[in-house]
C-alpha cells in the first residue's frame, strides 16, 4: 500500500491546500493529511483541534484522506503510519528553498522517506494561510479562498465592525 503524509499548519486550512490533497490521492492509496502542533504558539488564529476539525470538513468527500494532529518530527510519524513518502506544495521560489532544506533533514532522519513537491496550481500559486489570517483579521473577505466553513470560523474569529 502507497502511502504519504501531508503535514503543515494548515492554520487554517484553504483552497490550495486542498488542491494538492486532490491530486496526492490520485497517486497514493493513503493520503495522512497531518495538522502538526504550532512550536511558536500564539502565532495563528486557531488551536490545533479546531485545525483538525476544518480539515476533516474539507476531506470528507475523500474516503482514502486521514487527517491526524501531531507533534515532535513528521519523519517519526511518517514511520509509525507506514508512509514512503511526505507531500509539500510550492508556490515560489522562497517555498522551493525552505523545502529543500526540510527535505535534506528529512532525508537524513529517515533515508527511505521521499518528498514530493507539487507545484501549486497558478489560481493559488498567491494562497497562504499566513495572507488569509492577515486579510481576514482586517475585515477582508477570502470566502473564495477557504471552504465556507473556514470562511465562518474566520468571521467569528475576527467579526467585521460596522
Amino acid at each position: 500500500m502507497r502511502i504519504a503524509v501531508y503535514p503543515g499548519s494548515f492554520d487554517p486550512v484553504h483552497h490550495g491546500h486542498i488542491e494538492v490533497i486532490r491530486r496526492a490521492v490520485c497517486l497514493f492509496d493513503r493520503v495522512i493529511v497531518a495538522a502538526a502542533e504550532n512550536i511558536e504558539k500564539g502565532l495563528g488564529a486557531f488551536p490545533l483541534e479546531d485545525r483538525v476539525a476544518m480539515l476533516r470538513e474539507a476531506v470528507a468527500g475523500m474516503p482514502t484522506v486521514e487527517v491526524v494532529a501531531y507533534s515532535g518530527l513528521t519523519v517519526d510519524l511518517a514511520r509509525t503510519r507506514g508512509a514512503t513518502c511526505l507531500i509539500k506544495g510550492l508556490r515560489a521560489v522562497g517555498d522551493f528553498d525552505y523545502e529543500l532544506k526540510q527535505s535534506a533533514m528529512n532525508r537524513r532522519l529517515a533515508p527511505d522517506l521521499d518528498t514530493l513537491l507539487f507545484i501549486a496550481d497558478p489560481q493559488f500559486a498567491f494562497v497562504s494561510s499566513a495572507l488569509i489570517r492577515e486579510v481576514a483579521a482586517l475585515g477582508g473577505d477570502v470566502g473564495g479562498l477557504v471552504p465556507p466553513a473556514v470562511a465562518e470560523r474566520l468571521r467569528v474569529r475576527w467579526p467585521r465592525e460596522g
